[in-house]
């Protein structure tokens, strides 16, 4: 495991980074550090804007923290592998706690899709990428996923790539050994890793699936699991038998 400054607070800045460059930071930013924190001028903190690597920054200031001087590079940016999450919105909290993981599990991007049985037929994107940023801040991760905007099952089923593959979290599959069958699958062209609602997929949505190439149908074991932990569970699996968990 690469070696991370875990007690170092760590903000995300939308800004170029660079050594000897200055950041203003926002209202939010300054409350965050200065209130929320407790830190003042002369302390540090770990920056990343999701291109430049991580950074370490010394805060300045009078009466609040206004600025970060960008001083060494801790880490060069890094890449995600190519992994899409790709779920039917679920509500509120539930969203946040899926959006959350799945960052933290690695997801390059996060595709919403309004299935028939999707419960939330509108998306919060500036929250989704909100959940992004504090995942990242909060578990060392300087590249940040995707959020894309929701599109229709069949539209999204319609344009994706078919060089990738599709792995689908089925509860009406017959249940099996899920490593061996990620295992014997080619992810040349990246994975698409599928999550449908609480009330499954319609028939005729699964007949579309069970009809795209390169395609994995899974059951996450013997017990139906709610659809933020079907997410954890599938994207768990796929990291471990053909993601960047392998090393």
């Amino acid at each position: 495991m690469p070696d991370h400054d875990f007690r170092s607070p760590r903000l995300f800045v939308d800004a170029p980074l660079s050594g000897g460059s200055t950041v203003t930071l926002d209202r939010d930013q300054s409350n965050y550090l200065g209130n929320v924190l407790r830190l003042s001028a002369g302390d540090t903190v770990l920056a990343f804007n999701g291109r430049d690597g991580e950074w370490r920054a010394e805060i300045s200031g009078r009466k609040r923290a206004d600025t970060l001087t960008i001083t060494a590079q801790t880490r060069a940016q890094d890449s995600l592998p190519d992994i899409a999450c790709v779920f039917a919105p679920l509500k509120h909290a539930r969203l946040d706690y899926m959006v959350q993981k799945a960052v933290e599990m690695g997801a390059a991007r996060l595709q919403p899709v309004l299935t028939r049985y999707t419960q939330v037929s509108r998306v919060n994107g500036e929250r989704m990428r909100a959940n992004v940023i504090e995942a990242a801040e909060q578990c060392g991760i300087i590249s940040l996923a995707e959020v894309a905007d929701p599109v229709p099952f069949e539209r999204f089923l319609a344009g994706r790539d078919e060089t990738r593959l599709l792995v689908f979290c089925d509860e009406a599959a017959e249940v099996a050994n899920p490593v061996q069958a990620l295992q014997a699958a080619s992810t040349i062209g990246g994975i698409d890793v599928l999550i449908g609602p609480e009330g499954g997929f319609a028939e005729e949505e699964r007949t579309l699936l069970l009809r795209q190439p390169k395609t994995v149908r899974l059951a996450l074991g013997p017990r139906i699991l709610r659809a933020d932990t079907a997410a954890v569970a599938a994207l768990a699996l796929v990291q471990a038998a053909l993601g960047d968990w392998r090393g």
